[in-house]
């Protein structure tokens, strides 16, 4: 009974021993495995790099800001992307020593040049992410679905660039530079077709009597409404005869669709492209100033409509056009302020019938562009910047306003080719460049949320 007592007495000790010695070897090999590399201490808001060596984050920001090197301190191999803490192993830390590491953050929170080079080090993470860090974490030899997607996009875009530049654009453009003394009868056909559709239901009466330029300026309403040509229908009376008056006093067919309008005004074309897509509250400032009567009243009467107008054929309703109302222009104003991208898309809307793919193209982008000046606001309100939205503003003006005199000083010198190539690119390719924009600004938003 006594040696049973004794080994069960030994047994007491020899736990008691074991259990006051655990937390010493415990402490001894956690302190080993959990130090920084730069500091030698224990780690502080642990980041890893892709390399797979951790230090702390502060650690990581001073050595950043005095190398300017995006590279592990230890070993040298570059980093991807922008470096983010490695939240298990931090928790892992902070519970088992966290007496330590109260005592380290708040000798780290007292140095004043840790603080500035961490604040260094984020900025420069939030302006690195879009660009680098998602593209190369996901597929760092820069390919994957997303890739493909582009470069499909890409080909198709390319595919409707040589469609209009080889066929569409010569085959018609012509007939707002020919005299209409000198049109024939297919090319008075192809004007009245461009009427809208209503307009075919009176082809082959034209083509009966063999309408050419010069038979076609001497009609009246009269004789529209006798036959052989018999335009009942007032409106569609109406149509002609306000087009052919407009043909009469410019001597050739006024511009009808983006194309005709890019072939009689090539640099405005090309600068209200990018301005619309840049600054597109300047652009519509700049034409109701400046271009009121050919370009604002159209767009602002096909983007806000009247009641009246909704029903209307594209270019019946452009052909006499009136003041806007006070409706129309309360309307405009509103989405002129908070959403002018979608003017644009509502005006590419109504054009769907005259160009398919290119109302589609320029629809896309203007969703995108509005996207990402979505994503510009968050961004300034989130770093509490939304009091500089003035001064950016009032740079922003100065920047469009130099580009613009800069463009209109060098125009003449600047080849048709080079002005084509720049067209069609702000047509077509610039979706397919804002649509990796915007996927790279949601990837940054979720970084953030994360």
């Amino acid at each position: 009974m006594e040696e049973e007592e004794t080994s069960l007495q030994g047994e007491t000790e020899r736990a008691k021993v074991e259990t006051h010695a655990t937390p010493e070897i415990g402490w001894r090999i956690s302190v080993s495995e959990f130090l920084c590399h730069c500091c030698y201490d224990i780690l502080i808001n642990p980041t890893t790099l892709n390399c797979g060596h951790s230090f702390c984050r502060h650690c990581l920001a001073l050595w950043w800001v005095s190398s300017k090197k995006n590279e592990c301190p230890e070993c040298r191999e570059k980093w991807e992307g922008f470096p983010k803490v490695n939240i298990l192993l931090r928790d892992v830390i902070e519970k088992l020593f966290a007496d330590a590491i109260e005592q380290r953050k708040e000798d780290i929170q007292q140095n004043s040049d840790v603080a500035r080079s961490l604040a260094t080090f984020q900025k420069y993470g939030h302006d690195q992410i879009p660009t680098v860090a998602n593209t190369g974490r996901i597929n760092p030899r820069g390919g994957g679905f997303f890739s493909g997607v582009l470069t499909a996009l890409t080909c198709v875009a390319v595919v409707l660039l040589g469609y209009h530049w080889s066929s569409r654009e010569f085959e018609e453009d012509h007939l707002v530079h020919k005299p209409v003394a000198k049109w024939t009868a297919e090319e008075v056909i192809l004007w009245l077709e461009q009427l809208g559709p209503w307009a075919s239901h009176y082809k082959e009466r034209f083509l009966l009597e063999k309408v050419n330029g010069r038979l076609l300026l001497t009609l009246t309403e009269e004789d529209f409404m006798k036959e052989p040509y018999s335009i009942e229908n007032s409106n569609h009376r109406k149509a002609v005869m306000a087009e052919l008056e407009c043909v009469k006093t410019l001597g050739v067919k006024p511009p009808q669709n983006l194309w005709e309008y890019k072939a009689v005004n090539p640099g405005k074309s090309l600068f209200l492209l990018y301005a619309l897509k840049s600054s597109p509250r300047l652009s519509m400032l700049y034409l109701y100033l400046f271009d009121y009567a050919e370009a604002f009243l159209p767009f602002i009467h096909t983007v806000c409509p009247t009641q009246e107008d909704k029903y209307e054929d594209i270019v019946t309703k452009l052909l006499d056009l009136k003041d806007p109302s006070w409706k129309q222009w309360r309307e405009f104003i509103v989405k002129y302020l908070f959403l002018p991208y979608q003017l644009i898309a509502e005006f590419a809307w109504d054009w769907l019938d005259v160009h398919y793919w290119t109302s589609r193209f320029i629809i896309v982008n203007a969703m995108l562009l509005s996207v990402l000046e979505l994503f510009s606001f968050w961004r300034l309100w989130s770093r509490r910047e939304l009091k500089t939205i003035p001064h950016r503003m009032w740079r922003h003006f100065w920047k469009v306003s130099t580009q613009g005199l800069f463009v209109a000083i060098f125009w003449p010198f600047i080849p048709q080719f080079v002005c084509n190539c720049l067209f069609y690119w702000a047509l077509y390719f610039n979706p397919i460049i804002n649509i990796d924009l915007v996927v790279k600004e949601v990837r940054r938003l979720e970084t953030q949320v994360q």
